[in-house]
């Protein structure tokens, strides 16, 4: 599924009206009718249209015609109604005038006394006061409206966003409409990604209307929505020959003195998500003290610089950083894997704090490099004010990956998986999984996966989906849902999905 901006759709727009030649009333008329497709007119027979004066609003008045002939009992009010309506908007009003359809106008907060009165008594309040354009914070006037509409709906369906919501950052700009389900055009849009947004769109439809696939892919970025197809089609296959030396030699260096847990999970993880061959790496003194703990994995020391080395050529994935600790000693083997390995690494947690010193070393790698912070994480890393990283998220992820050409996975709600070029957004997953341990275990998915022949996006995009669908799954009848409840799960799980 893909993300997409205010720009993209207008380019859209354009491009099917002046150079296809589809007239955009009747884009607007889809658009009406896959609106109609979701109001659930079986159980609901009043409905309450709020329209702007733009091409939104000129959604909103078709919808109040399809609805009033299929017999529904409607109130239509249209803001500002001596303004200049859009070209379509005004073919729709003009509809409604022959028709005989009263709208009701309201041009200042005396007129809200009719909407509110309105409002109590019906069952769906349809949203079509402003679209995807809305760029400057609204005027008191139409605050007054947003809060009349949000205190006296019992169920409100916005079209294409929720009026007062910016669609390319999700800023409120002013007010905004807390819609319980929001239909939406084409693509989901980008503000749609920003943490909180939920509260105004409510459950978020995506409806075609008509514009050809290759348009839409000409004009939009390539930010797409991680779905179950996309994670069918890249889970390998287990050839009927096949051995252990087919699906990945794993290295993990990971684990410190009081923090072996870190690498317990992650070589657990790589192993559960199908690496042929896992390799665990870390200390001399906690080798000895895991050595005894894994059944289906290796131990080393990175302290035998030679061993080391032997592992590090025979690899098909290194995975560094896990409960390392933010040291000297971190920072050197940091810079050996990435001197010397010709396979992927994935550095995660201390792996990437050693680096807000010396990003650079990033630059001078063999190999290709996933990234896995945290906002922390990448407020070290770049120097950036977390609260800018959490408003820009994938702005800066996509700037730290062009710059270093590397992948970037940035944690946290709707999860961004970025190479520069091209952008995931992984939607599973939920706080129950807000504990520690499982940044690990999504390390040592994603290690295996890339193991595997995966390429580096895909099997982050890939990993990243997987680790959250299971904690969701879990979360159904867990309060919260750990690292290890993750790890015995991932089976299962990935065999779930390469039935779907």
């Amino acid at each position: 599924m893909r993300v997409g901006s205010s720009s993209a759709l207008k380019s859209i727009d354009k491009y099917c009206v002046e150079k296809i030649g589809i007239p955009s009333i009747i884009l607007m008329e889809n658009a009406a009718l896959k609106i109609i497709k979701n109001l659930e007119l079986h159980k609901n027979k009043k409905f309450v249209i709020v329209c702007g004066s733009g091409n939104n609003g000129g959604d909103g008045l078709a919808v109040a015609r399809h609805l009033k002939v299929l017999g529904k009992d409607i109130d239509v009010f249209l803001v500002n109604l001596n303004d200049k309506l859009s070209e379509d908007c005004l073919i729709n009003y003009n509809i409604l005038k022959q028709l005989g359809i009263k709208v009701y106008p309201l041009n200042n907060i005396e007129d809200c006394s009719q909407l509110r009165e309105c409002l109590v008594n019906s069952d769906i309040t349809i949203d079509a006061l402003f679209g995807t354009g809305l760029s400057r914070n609204l005027s008191e006037f139409y605050i007054d409206i947003i809060s009349v509409i949000n205190e006296n709906s019992e169920y409100i369906v916005s079209i294409d966003v929720p009026s007062g919501m910016n669609c390319d950052n999700g800023k409120v700009m002013g007010s905004c409409i807390n819609a319980n389900k929001t239909i939406t055009f084409e693509f989901l849009k980008k503000g749609f990604l920003t943490w909180g947004t939920s509260t105004y769109t409510g459950k978020v439809v995506v409806e075609s209307i008509g514009i050809p696939e290759s348009v839409i892919d000409e004009h939009s970025e390539d930010i797409f929505m991680i779905t179950d197809e996309l994670v069918k089609k890249h889970i390998p296959q287990r050839d009927k020959y096949g051995y252990k030396g087919d699906y990945g030699r794993v290295l993990v260096l990971a684990g410190s003195m009081g923090f072996s847990g870190a690498a317990y999970i992650t070589v657990n993880s790589a192993v559960r998500s199908g690496a042929g061959l896992v390799t665990l790496s870390t200390s001399k003194d906690l080798q000895q003290i895991l050595s005894c703990k894994f059944i289906e994995a290796m131990t080393s020391s990175y302290e035998d610089e030679e061993q080391l080395d032997k592992h590090i050529k025979k690899s098909d994935c290194i995975a560094i950083g896990p409960g390392m600790g933010d040291s000297s000693t971190t920072l050197e083997l940091l810079k050996k894997i990435i001197y010397n390995a010709t396979c992927p690494v994935v550095i995660d947690a201390d792996g990437i704090n050693v680096l807000r010193d010396e990003p650079d070393i990033l630059k001078d790698k063999k190999c290709s490099i996933v990234i896995t912070p945290h906002i922390g994480e990448m407020s070290n890393l770049t120097g950036y004010p977390r609260d800018y990283i959490k408003e820009n998220r994938l702005e800066v992820a996509k700037e730290i990956a062009e710059k270093y050409k590397i992948v970037v996975l940035l944690k946290g709600y709707n999860t961004i998986i970025t190479d520069g070029n091209k952008t995931y957004i992984n939607p599973t997953g939920n706080s129950s999984m807000a504990s520690g341990g499982m940044g690990d275990c999504l390390t040592g998915i994603i290690t295996s996966f890339i193991a595997q022949g995966i390429s580096t996006l895909e099997a982050t995009a890939v990993a990243a989906y997987v680790h959250g669908y299971i904690g969701e799954c879990l979360s159904k009848s867990m309060y919260c849902v750990n690292a290890s409840h993750i790890i015995e799960n991932i089976p299962s799980a990935i065999k779930e999905m390469q039935l779907k």
